[in-house]
């Protein structure tokens, strides 16, 4: 129902604009404080390359988890 009401009403566009925005603005904190709290660093990055891509695709995996059931699906 309220698909169509957006749609009918020409605000569509507008809302799921500002979802995304949304979703990418809670995405990239999340990314940043699990980061942080782990202990994912540029010295890690600089000396084990490939342990930070590993780590840092878990905390974006966990993060986008939590955007899809915070955002996307609620």
């Amino acid at each position: 129902m309220r698909y169509a009401n957006l749609l009918t009403s020409g605000e569509l566009n507008a809302y799921l604009a500002d979802i995304d925005r949304q979703a990418e603005e809670l995405f990239l904190r999340l990314v940043k404080q699990m980061a942080d709290t782990e202990g994912i660093t540029e010295t890690l990055k600089a000396n084990n390359q490939m342990e930070w891509v590993r780590q840092m695709n878990n905390v974006r995996s966990r993060a986008f988890e939590i955007v899809e059931a915070d955002i996307i699906y609620a």
